[in-house]
């Protein structure tokens, strides 16, 4: 049944070709499930969606060696525990001849990302391995002559922000100022970007009364003008980005690309998880996808598109902590929809094609 479901959307979606030429979109691929579909049919699929960006939260060898000479641009994880390990320029190098080199170009391994959120991590003490590592992880790739095709750089949530309303305010929280400084030295050194975590739901669901779901859903709405800026912002998430580069601006830093890491909205969720819905869900990324097809950017850097790594592929039953964390796929792991983003020209493709969506669609419950 799913290797079924995978060849029909295969089929409809490279006739449609939905997301052809759109370069700035990639999806996040998380593995926390015990039926999440092999490799192989994963990368069926992104090709059949016409994706050609992913991101990878370690360096699974299995995932690794399958996307092998497929067009898919990859960017891998460093797990956070191995941090103080990799403050050691030699454990830096073994790491990347045993994670990266082997695969390299065949795999088209593009971005390490060094932990993931670690300014905010629960455990302290990780702030302090982050740039070492960050270096050293650098350093590594320059020894192995693969820098120039690899970028380094570290998932940020947003709650690094002090102050994130107007997007002009924008300023980093002042216990991760120091470390945060070197971070951006190091950025601004590289030519590598920024990565935010941004979820303009998490805001929503804190705040439902204040803030409009029309704005956190990029549905038409009056939006709203940063009084000093005089920007006008119609959408949470592309104000909470340009907060992001007026921060890194306070702190010296003007010229880093910031780019959206994961963000997405969970079909489903707890009593008091308001907002959290498969209506919501399809919505947000549904808006979210007709913005990347325009390679548009935020109103503060309207030239420059900004790259959107939508959270997540699939449903992963196995993650920790409340029921949104295990519903923001847009697939179930037996390849059916989540709920539909947007494709209706499925529907008109072909008869069969109809009648597998809307008999997929009744085993998702809001």
């Amino acid at each position: 049944m799913m290797i079924h479901v995978f060849l029909l959307f295969s089929f409809c979606f490279s006739d449609f070709g939905f997301l052809q030429g759109v370069t700035s979109l990639g999806i996040n691929y998380g593995q926390l499930g015990d039926n999440l579909p092999p490799p192989d049919t994963v990368l069926d699929l992104l090709s059949s969606l016409k994706l050609t960006k992913a991101r990878i939260y370690d360096t699974n060898p299995q995932i690794l060696t399958t996307f092998a000479n497929s067009n898919i641009e990859l960017i891998v994880t460093v797990e956070n525990q191995m941090l103080p390990v990799l403050t050691d320029p030699r454990q830096a190098l073994q790491w990347v001849s045993t994670h990266i080199k082997p695969y390299f170009p065949a795999t088209k391994i593009t971005g390490i990302a060094v932990g993931n959120e670690i300014f905010t991590d629960d455990d302290k003490t990780l702030i302090g391995y982050l740039v070492p590592a960050i270096v050293n992880i650098h350093g590594a790739l320059v020894q192995l002559g693969l820098d120039k095709y690899v970028q380094v750089s570290t998932p940020n949530s947003l709650a690094v922000l002090q102050q994130s309303y107007p997007p002009s305010a924008g300023s980093f929280k002042s216990e991760v100022s120091e470390v945060m400084s070197q971070f951006l030295q190091f950025l601004s050194s590289t030519g590598s970007p920024f990565w935010i975590n941004a979820y303009p739901y998490f805001a929503y669901k804190d705040d439902p009364n204040k803030i409009s779901l029309d704005y956190v859903l990029f549905n038409r709405n009056p939006g709203m003008v940063d009084t000093y800026t005089k920007l006008h912002y119609d959408n949470m998430l592309y104000a909470q980005v340009d907060a992001v580069v007026y921060a890194m601006f306070r702190l010296g830093y003007g010229g880093i690309e910031v780019r959206v890491s994961e963000t997405g909205w969970p079909s489903k969720g707890d009593p008091n998880e308001i907002g959290a819905t498969v209506e919501n869900a399809a919505v947000y990324n549904r808006n979210l996808l007709r913005r990347q097809m325009r390679n548009e950017g935020t109103p503060l850097r309207p030239n420059m598109r900004l790259e959107v790594y939508l959270f997540a592929l699939f449903n992963e039953d196995i993650k920790p902590g409340p029921t949104s964390e295990r519903n923001y796929g847009l697939f179930q792991p037996d390849g059916t929809m989540a709920y539909n983003v947007g494709l209706s020209a499925l529907a008109t493709t072909s008869s069969s094609a109809s009648i597998s969506l809307k008999s997929s669609a009744t085993k998702v419950k809001p």
